[in-house]
């Protein structure tokens, strides 16, 4: 049986391609990644074109990546991202009921700080670093967040999601040590579900890049994975939507 792509296209044109990764798959080489699934080869080998990295998300996190078709567009759409001429938005799933309806974050970053290649919060070598937070849903000890980074350090959001005390859940490098897992009777009240039996309904980084306005293109949005997008219709059903 044919093993489907884990990706979809949201928008192709002459100049880019925009898709929408699953997570688990690395957008293109990394030296700290061996893995030998890489988006863009296997958007090259569907394309029969060479496609251009203008900007990463993390390997375990899905959403949207744009790829240029040729140099030109690719030396344009890096210095947009570069610039912060490119909007950002993603979703995020954290731990903890988060209390305030907005909130920010400025600590400065060092990616590949330690000897895990975690990123590190360094208020003297640390890169200027800003994220915006938005509550959309708290239920239970969870809520889903909306993270809008004006800056693109490396795993930014998880770093200053972790620091303000609410880490996205299935995190190994910023998260909590906790069962693997989101499971609905962790918030929803009168569950009666068997416990041996119960399935997490989200396994992996619950991260996950919605939302791209880039220089002379309209907004581009990707869907949510199925695992997250179970999650949030039941923390909808079971929390409270701002």
């Amino acid at each position: 049986m044919k093993r489907e792509d884990p990706f979809s296209v949201i928008l192709e044109d002459d100049r880019i391609i925009a898709v929408n990764k699953a997570a688990g798959i690395t957008v293109g080489a990394d030296r700290w990644d061996e893995s030998k699934e890489r988006l863009d080869k296997l958007l090259e080998k569907k394309t029969g074109l060479r496609v251009f990295s203008v900007h990463r998300i993390d390997r375990d996190t899905s959403g949207l990546v744009v790829f240029a078709k040729d140099r030109e567009t690719h030396r344009f759409l890096s210095e947009a991202f570069e610039s912060r001429r490119v909007r950002k938005g993603y979703m995020a799933v954290v731990h903890g009921h988060v209390m305030q309806g907005e909130l920010t974050c400025d600590l400065p970053l060092v990616p590949d700080g330690d000897k895990q290649h975690r990123t590190i919060i360094d208020k003297y070598r640390g890169k200027r670093s800003f994220t915006r937070f938005r509550r959309l849903i708290t239920a239970g000890n969870y809520s889903v967040v909306e993270a809008l980074p004006e800056t693109g350090r490396t795993h930014q959001i998880r770093v200053h999601l972790a620091s303000i005390g609410h880490p996205v859940v299935c995190d190994p490098l910023y998260g909590r040590a906790s069962p693997k897992g989101v499971f609905l009777s962790s918030f929803k009240k009168g569950w009666r579900g068997d416990p041996l039996t119960e399935r997490p309904l989200l396994d992996r980084l619950g991260l996950h890049a919605a939302s791209l306005i880039l220089p002379d293109y309209d907004e581009l949005k990707a869907p949510l994975p199925r695992d997250m997008a179970a999650l949030l219709k039941q923390m909808e059903k079971c929390g409270v939507k701002d």
